[in-house]
Parts: C-alpha cells; sequence; structure tokens
C-alpha cells in the first residue's frame, strides 16, 4: 500500500510542476461561460494571474498581451468551467476503488462470483468489505440473504454496503461478531430485515450502525490513499470543485495532511457527518477557505430519511409496492429542528437529506420554522429532493431553500420510482424544471460512489430526462427536463452558490479561481449522446494543469 500511496502523491504533485505563480494565456479556444446574470458568454482566450486566478476574457479580435509567463494553445477545442459536483462523498468514492466493488454487477449469481474471487485474491484481510450492490438493478425482487454470503464466504466476516448507503448485507460471521440474533430490536430509524423469525442478513439505514460498529476502522495511511484515489478519479472527470457529505474528524485530517503536504488538487466544501463532528471539526464557526481556495468546513449534513431503494424513504402515504410500509424517519421533528437550529446559531449552513415526500415536506416546515428566528443569508440546503408532493413545489421557492439533486438519479431510479410509488404519485418526482419555474435554485451533483461522478452522463440526463440508452423515447416525464444553459448553471455558478462560494468559483469571469477543463466538443451544441462520450482532455484548478489525458 505504502508503494501505491507515494504514486499516487507524486503524480498530484508532478501535474503542478508547470506552469505555476505565473502569468499566462490560453488561447485559440472555443471558450465559454457563464456570468453573474445567468448569461451564456463565449471568449478565445483566457488569461490568467499569478494568483491562479481569470485576469481577462478574451475575444477573437482582441488583442494579445506579449509578454507571458506561458501561452498554451488548445487547438480549437471547447474550453469551459471545471464542473461543481454539489453532492458527492470523497471517501467513500476512494475507498469504493480500495475495497469491493459490486456496482457492475447485473445478477446475484454475479455477485457472489466477484465476492468470491475477491475473498481468494485476499485470504489474510480479517473482513471482506465492499458496496455497490443493489436487488433491483439484478432483478432480485428481494433484498439477498446471509445465507447467500454464507455460501461463498462462510468463515470471515462479510460486510457490504448497497450501492446507496443506505442498507447493508451481512454474512452469519458478521452477525455473530455483532451479537445479532434473533431477540435483536431494531433501533430508531432503522429495520432489522426478518427472514422466518431470524435477521435476514440485511439492515436498513440505522440498523447498520449494529454491524458497521464492529468493521475495522481504516488507518490513516489508509483515508490518505482513499483521498488521493478518489481526487485523481473526479479530476479525469473534469470535476474540479465537490461538497463532501458526511465529513468526520478524520476524514478532515486527512485533508489537512493533503494540503500541508501540498497534493490537495482542488476545491472541497466539506459538510460535517453531523453536529458532534461539525464542532470537533471547527469548533465555534465555520473555517475560512485554506490551502488557496482548496478546502473550508461550510456545514453540517443531517439524514431525515433513507433511500427509495431500500424502501426507507419517508413517505407521506405507504409504498404502491408494499402497502404496509411508508418508510424511515430518522429524526423526529422537534430533534430535526433543534440540530438546524444548533447549526445555525453559529452560522453553519445545514444540508438534510430527504427523499420522500414526507420527509421534504418536514424539512420545507423546519426551514420555514427557523427562517423566523435566523435571519439573513443562510442558504438552506435539502439534499436529494426526489419525491415531493406537488403542493409543497412552490415552498421550496421560499427561504433561500437550495434543492440539491443529482440527475443520474432520475435515470437509474425511473422504473424503481414508478413501482414504488404507482403512476398517481409521479408529478412531484425529480421535479427539476417545476422546482425552478416555481421559484426554487437547483444545484446539480452524482452523489458518487453512489453514481459515477462522470458530470457529462448528469447534464445529458438533465436536459434529455434519458438513461444511456436513449430510452425512454422522448424523455421520461420530459417536462422537467431543464435547459442547457440551466443545466451548465446547476453544475456551475448555482453549485459554487450552494456552498457560499460564488465569488470564488463556478464561472470563468475576472476574480474567479481559473477552474477549467478542456474538451472535445461543445456541449452546449452535443446531442445528449454525444455529450455522453464526450473525451476530457486537461484539467485545470487555480490555473494549473491537475489532470492530462494521456
Amino acid at each position: 500500500m505504502k508503494h501505491r500511496l507515494a504514486g499516487a502523491f507524486l503524480l498530484a504533485s508532478s501535474l503542478l510542476a508547470t506552469p505555476a505563480l505565473a502569468d499566462g494565456l490560453y488561447d485559440n479556444v472555443n471558450g465559454m461561460t457563464l456570468d453573474e446574470d445567468g448569461k451564456l458568454i463565449r471568449f478565445t482566450g483566457i488569461l490568467i494571474d499569478r494568483d491562479g486566478k481569470v485576469s481577462k476574457l478574451l475575444g477573437r479580435k482582441d488583442k494579445r498581451p506579449r509578454e507571458l509567463d506561458w501561452r498554451e494553445d488548445g487547438d480549437g477545442r471547447t474550453l469551459m468551467p471545471g464542473f461543481i459536483d454539489a453532492h458527492g462523498h470523497v471517501m467513500g468514492l476512494g475507498f469504493q476503488q480500495l475495497t469491493l466493488d459490486l456496482s457492475a454487477t447485473t445478477s446475484l449469481e454475479e455477485a457472489q462470483a466477484a465476492i468470491a474471487a475477491y475473498a481468494q485474491k485476499f485470504p489474510d484481510r480479517q473482513w471482506i468489505i465492499g458496496r455497490g450492490w443493489n436487488q433491483e438493478s439484478w432483478g432480485l425482487g428481494r433484498f439477498p440473504t446471509a445465507a447467500e454470503l454464507d455460501a461463498i464466504v462462510p468463515g470471515r466476516p462479510v460486510w457490504l454496503e448497497r450501492v446507496d448507503g443506505h442498507a447493508g448485507w451481512a454474512n452469519s460471521a458478521a452477525m455473530s461478531v455483532a451479537g445479532i440474533t434473533g431477540k435483536t430490536k431494531s433501533p430508531a430509524g432503522g429495520r432489522i430485515e426478518m427472514q422466518d423469525g431470524k435477521p435476514s442478513g440485511v439492515f436498513v439505514d440505522n440498523a447498520s450502525s449494529l454491524i458497521q460498529q464492529f468493521v475495522p476502522v481504516p488507518r490513516p495511511g489508509e483515508r490518505d490513499l482513499a483521498l488521493a484515489e478518489a481526487q485523481a478519479l473526479l479530476l479525469s472527470k473534469g470535476v474540479t470543485a465537490t461538497a463532501d457529505m458526511g465529513v468526520t474528524i478524520e476524514d478532515w485530517q486527512s485533508y489537512r495532511r493533503a494540503g500541508d503536504a501540498g497534493w490537495l488538487n482542488m476545491h472541497v466544501a466539506a459538510y460535517a457527518a453531523g453536529v458532534d463532528q461539525m464542532v470537533l471539526i471547527a469548533g465555534p464557526k465555520p473555517t475560512p477557505w485554506l490551502y488557496d481556495d482548496k478546502l473550508k468546513l461550510a456545514g453540517v449534513k443531517l439524514y431525515l430519511d433513507g433511500a427509495l431503494g431500500s424502501r426507507g424513504a419517508w413517505l407521506k402515504q405507504p409504498y404502491a409496492d408494499a402497502p404496509g410500509e411508508t418508510g424511515l424517519p430518522m429524526l423526529g421533528s422537534a430533534e430535526l429542528r433543534n440540530l438546524m437550529s444548533r447549526a445555525a446559531m453559529d452560522g453553519f449552513q445545514t444540508a438534510v437529506h430527504a427523499i420522500g415526500d414526507a420527509a421534504n415536506a418536514e424539512v420545507i416546515g423546519a426551514v420555514d420554522e427557523l427562517a423566523e428566528t435566523y435571519k439573513g443569508d443562510r442558504r438552506w440546503r435539502i439534499e436529494h429532493v426526489q419525491i415531493v408532493d406537488p403542493v409543497d413545489l412552490p415552498k421550496l421557492g421560499e427561504h433561500g431553500i437550495i434543492s440539491s439533486m443529482q440527475p443520474v438519479h432520475q435515470t437509474s431510479d425511473r422504473t424503481m420510482a414508478e413501482a414504488r410509488l404507482g403512476p398517481q404519485r409521479l408529478d412531484g418526482a425529480y421535479a427539476w424544471r417545476s422546482i425552478l419555474d416555481q421559484g426554487g435554485m437547483l444545484a446539480f451533483g452524482s452523489d458518487y460512489p453512489v453514481e459515477s461522478p462522470d458530470p457529462f452522463a448528469g447534464f445529458a440526463a438533465a436536459i434529455s430526462r434519458t438513461g444511456t440508452d436513449g430510452q425512454p423515447f422522448g424523455g421520461w416525464r420530459p417536462q422537467d427536463a431543464v435547459s442547457r444553459t440551466q443545466a451548465l448553471a446547476a453544475f456551475t455558478t448555482a453549485a459554487a452558490y450552494a456552498q457560499f462560494a460564488e465569488d470564488v468559483i463556478g464561472s470563468l469571469t475576472p476574480g474567479h479561481r481559473a477552474d477549467f477543463i478542456l474538451i472535445d466538443r461543445d456541449i452546449m451544441l452535443a446531442s445528449p449522446t454525444e455529450i455522453r462520450a464526450t473525451q476530457l482532455l486537461e484539467t485545470w484548478v487555480n490555473g494549473k494543469p491537475a489532470y492530462r489525458a494521456k
């Protein structure tokens, strides 16, 4: 692992060798960005100052400076702002690269084969750890069981998180280590799946902690390696900034080590994993930007409900495919308000996970109450906002609420959402355009590693509401597709605004950080299929190259 870690750090630092702290020009490009009014502006050259900020945009007829420290020729390629992923999990993405990844499996049998191969490859690992399984994409029609893991790995504990992180799958050895029996009670906000009076092996939402607390904790070096892996992957996709949702003090220390050593090469706005972690990391108030605007603790992430896939999303009416279930609220009404208030009183931004329509209504109601006490520019965030009762949609435009949404969730979840909700309850599902039309604000991301961090897939889904196969024809509920300019804003200027960073990143107008990507096509003109096939050539952060395609 030491060799791999050293290699990752060397790669990260070598990309920044040149140019550094110099006035330069990236010329001969098909440049585009949004200005502060949301208008698309075009340019052919971008001047960058010694601080890594944009100093001027040049048109075709503008005279170029003669005295420069460096000059790059874009050969007419498209240059645009780096994408900002408004909702991701950096360490989760990194550890996905280092542990067992089941996200590509299409059947239970394929997953079992992958688990068996992994266990054979790493015979000395105390636990088999991974994530990415999805019973829906397997066509299983049910959750997997411990017995189906026992048949593959009977002796060592196995713990595998579902693709959305809202359920875990354990074998009998793991449940034995955790002391789980038929008498174990489900905790508040969680559910132990049962089969014939015994735990089946799947633990939903807060019940996952019953197993997770016994899983070996990553060492600092392993966290640093996960961070390096995640950063390299994000930069290779054109993501120059991200909101990291659910950061612990251990994660924060890894970021600080990276910043101190000079290999933190992107912008990270961290949201602490609960109020306790918020206080541990930042103390009495949010941190300022550190390391040349690379890192800050912006706020706190709270969970109100689970996910649709595990039927943990909190709904106003029972699930259409499980009439006795309405999901799992993880916080009581008073507890939610107390936690939001505790953060707001010290100036921390709150970002609340809410997927079901009951959960979204609850957060909207909490914001409505708290806004009377906590005045000013709070930028209350709701993460995911997947299912909203149409009566609540206009309320998302009140009090400056930001709907932090992930377009690829709509294409991934479409058939599942139809099954979970039924055709009569889809009017407020993944309703991006409706939110904008009724005065709300959008910030787009991917929710990696639940989905791929590829922003071009998200951009294509946002403007078409079709999947990678181009289906359904004409788009799923196409009235909620957004325009290309709206999609670009949600992935750049609005995503920056969502983390109080609109003066720092998101636009290539003068004074902003020179974060940009060079690509092989103009996504404002290409078809959704062509957008998904975009080739990333270069990624620059703070006016310096952070990734170049080989």
